[in-house]
């Protein structure tokens, strides 16, 4: 499987609760920290959630 690097972005202020929980889920807890995680359904589903919060790209 691929890997995938997830950074925040923005803010969590003002985001939805579930937002926020996918945020932490991720591994997220504050602005332009990188995890690295696999390309499975589970985590793409939770990023498509916080899409406008991070940035994804393909980790190397």
């Amino acid at each position: 499987m691929a890997k995938i690097k997830i950074t925040q972005i923005r803010s969590r202020i003002g985001a939805s609760r579930i937002q926020k929980e996918n945020l932490t889920s991720l591994g997220l807890k504050k602005m332009n920290q990188t995890v690295e995680h696999e390309d499975s359904a589970v985590i793409l589903g939770m990023v498509n959630k916080v899409r406008h919060l991070v940035k994804v790209e393909e980790a190397k």
